[in-house]
């Protein structure tokens, strides 16, 4: 039988430090944090959380002279009306992952959040060790990376700081097809006949590929609104088809998505459907729910 994963990219306003302009729901982001650990609370559900090692600090200056960023890139920290203290610290938040009840996994989201593929080695080596560093201090291990903005680069450096796995991109979805809203509409339906499972692989640097299958929102705003009337929320029927053939096949479906996503009731709602049927299906079959460690370790 197959499994399911949820990997979560949680980084607060790190995500958007590098924006003049962070969309409405950043400021959601740690509300959001918060439902869903209570949901998978709820449903018993464990979960990959790869934080931005920033968040585990309590104070900073601002300056990070251990991190050899561009110029500029920790600018935005340093004026607080722009980026204050809720967007950049998040111990608490950390903690409360590594306390709840379902049995999740700490992972790494990168110290800062830049792209891996648009930066140098030296840079990315100190991401990653700083990250190490900050979550043996607190008594974390890191197993798994998610990459910011899933742009993959500098695998050898996740090696050497000892890393497992990664979540690679998707090979169902091409984030980049002009198709993509139709399939996205589609899903779960006779329309498209997919398959939304992964095969987790080891790579060339010894880490193993945990790629993702489906981002849970990736279909928003006005054709959101247009088809839910209509046809129900297509990304709660495309989580219901990947569940449904990994509890029938063999393979790893893989969704993921950031806490400040879940905002808004519908957001809400899109998580909690998604949860249900994933725990009736677990109910009636040999389907189990995996962290991306723990796929590794299986892969490895």
């Amino acid at each position: 039988m197959g499994s399911v994963v949820i990997s979560l990219d949680a980084e607060l306003g790190w995500g958007y430090v590098d924006y003049d302009d962070p969309p409405a729901r950043v400021r959601h982001a740690r509300s959001g944090w918060r439902t869903l650990l209570s949901m998978f609370d709820e449903y018993d559900v464990p979960a990959t959380w790869a934080v931005v090692g920033h968040l585990m600090l309590e104070d900073c200056d601002g300056e990070h002279a251990d991190v050899p960023a561009s110029e500029g890139w920790f600018s935005k920290e340093r004026d607080s009306g722009r980026f204050g203290s809720d967007q950049r610290f998040g111990g608490g938040l950390v903690k409360a992952v590594a306390d709840a009840s379902a049995d999740h996994e700490l992972g790494s989201h990168s110290f800062s959040h830049p792209e891996f593929d648009r930066i140098d080695r030296a840079w990315a080596d100190a991401e990653v060790a700083r990250c190490v560093e900050l979550a043996d201090e607190r008594g974390y291990d890191l197993d798994s990376f998610a990459f910011p903005r899933n742009s993959v680069g500098h695998r050898d450096v996740l090696a050497e700081h000892g890393f497992t796995c990664y979540r690679g991109v998707s090979p169902v979805v091409d984030a980049d097809s002009p198709l993509k809203p139709l399939r996205t509409l589609t899903g779960g339906t006779p329309l498209d006949r997919r398959s939304l499972l992964v095969a987790p692989r080891t790579d060339d640097h010894g880490l193993v590929n945990v790629p993702a299958s489906l981002y849970l929102f990736s279909f928003e705003g006005t054709a959101q609104r247009i088809a839910d009337p209509i046809l129900g929320d297509p990304i709660v029927r495309a989580a219901r088809r990947g569940i449904d053939q990994a509890a029938d096949g063999d393979g790893v479906f893989h969704v993921w998505l950031h806490p400040n996503n879940v905002w808004r009731e519908y957001t809400r709602e899109r998580v909690r459907a998604i949860l249900e049927y994933l725990d009736e299906r677990r109910r009636d079959s040999a389907l189990t729910v995996e962290t991306m460690n723990s796929v590794a370790e299986a892969v490895r």
